[in-house]
């Protein structure tokens, strides 16, 4: 078995157990939080993804790609290099959040404390980051899978005896369930912290070559900013979804606290159903990256087009499979949260938001391995843009409200897995020999 199925095996093994505890932690939410408290809960959660983006800088794409592609001699002077720029990193962003997070008014509603603590974020994940993205270039799967158990794990645990042990009011309530994902990120920074150190130790007792420090950030950069660029875009929409579909809502007619309701049973209830299948697709472009950027280095065209094929293949034989269930049997799954919930009929229509989900990412994956991040952002600004138009205007009239919502989501995904499918056959469909040389670090060519 090769090393790309092995893996792949493995992380969707993981990542399916993980998207299990997933789905019990947010009906532990659902449950413990109330329908308004899991709607301000779910409207917290991309402030924190976009702190996360940020703190991350997708350290982990640009270093698995780095590692992926060159001799494992030059592995640890490149990691040293990566340490101090992220230790130089935190510092400045750490300052940063201190001074611009109690300006945000995003933070109103939720307990005072909360802002304060989601700081603690910023090392956490800036420094984890460095490890998943040698384990991931290097092909060690196995730690990846390990630290994506425990991300749930630790977390269904945590809210299970908290709110077993003792009583919240609201506020508090919510306040405890983001400590208890702060806590999680930590566990998750233990361990892979350890197992880094170690693969250090083990690089010092080997054969080393140095490389330059510009050389490194050179490397590292030239992918980190383009797809960092992306992914805030991508947080950045994600962040403002909950307050814009709100505001169309509202417009519609709609009280502002049933338009939160509604929100976090869209977010909460469809959202967790609907993108339960997506940790295959996600465990695809873990291991697609450093695999496309290996096979692209090597101007291995028929590897990336035989590797296109399969990926497509599967992703169709099991995103069929799966919205056939959702279609089907909504009010079942969704009533596992509440019953009778109008979420039931948002699933049905959200159908195609998921489908064409799961072949955008592994779609992602290839793009970036092919060195075309900034058309994977052109694509989403054109798709994001067209979506939240049609969200505004659809959801805005009475008749439509929610559903207007769905329709403009729909359609931006639709575009989206477009876009990316024309853009990544057309590359495929190029000689590549004069396109390596520039675009590749110079350490990589010593």
């Amino acid at each position: 078995m090769n090393t790309f199925l092995k893996g792949s095996l493995l992380l969707i093994v993981a990542a399916f157990i993980s998207e299990c505890l997933e789905f019990l932690i947010n009906m532990v939410l659902a449950r413990e939080l109330g329908e308004e408290g899991l709607g301000l809960y779910m409207a917290i959660l991309p402030t924190i993804v976009f702190l996360v983006v940020i703190a991350s800088m997708e350290l982990p794409i640009s270093i698995s790609k780095a590692i992926a592609e060159k001799d494992r001699v030059y592995h640890r002077s490149f990691l040293q290099h990566t340490v101090r720029f992220t230790g130089a990193f935190t510092v400045a962003f750490f300052l940063i959040a201190v001074i611009v997070f109690p300006l945000l008014p995003v933070f109103d509603k939720y307990h005072p404390l909360l802002k304060w603590l989601l700081l603690l974020l910023v090392p956490i994940i800036s420094f984890s980051s460095v490890a998943r993205g040698y384990f991931m270039g290097s092909q060690h799967m196995g730690k990846i899978a390990i630290a994506n158990f425990l991300r749930r794990a630790v977390q269904l645990v945590l809210l299970i005896a908290v709110f077993q042990l003792f009583h919240f009011d609201s506020e508090v309530a919510i306040l405890i369930s983001i400590c208890t994902l702060i806590a999680t990120e930590l566990v998750v920074f233990l361990y892979l912290f350890i197992q880094f150190i170690a693969v250090m130790k083990g690089l010092r007792r080997q054969t080393s070559k140095q490389v330059k420090q510009t050389s490194a950030l050179h490397a590292l950069l030239s992918v980190s900013l383009p797809t960092t660029g992306l992914r805030i875009f991508h947080a950045a929409s994600f962040a403002v979804k909950p307050f814009l579909i709100k505001f169309a809502l509202m417009r519609a007619g709609m009280g502002e606290e049933l338009a939160v309701i509604q929100y976090g049973k869209l977010a909460g209830v469809a959202f967790t159903i609907g993108f339960f299948p997506a940790f295959i697709a996600h465990s695809l472009l873990i291991i697609l990256i450093p695999t496309v950027s290996e096979a692209y280095a090597n101007k291995d065209l028929t590897k990336l087009k035989r590797l296109m094929q399969k990926v497509m293949v599967f992703t169709l034989v099991y995103a069929v499979p799966a919205a056939t269930v959702f279609y089907f049997f909504s009010d079942d799954l969704t009533s596992l949260f509440f019953e009778d919930s109008p979420a039931a009929v948002y699933l049905q229509l959200l159908v195609p938001y998921f489908f064409f989900h799961f072949f955008v990412i592994p779609m992602q994956a290839f793009l970036i391995g092919l060195g075309l991040v900034k058309d994977a952002f052109l694509h989403s600004v054109w798709s994001t843009s067209l979506s939240f138009l049609l969200m505004i205007v659809l959801g805005s009239m009475p008749q439509l409200q929610m559903d207007g919502i769905i329709i403009g989501m729909n359609t931006g995904v639709v575009l989206l897995t477009l876009m990316h499918y024309v853009t990544i056959r057309d590359k495929m469909q190029q000689p590549l020999s004069w396109k390596f040389s520039s675009n590749r670090p110079t350490f990589f060519n010593k």
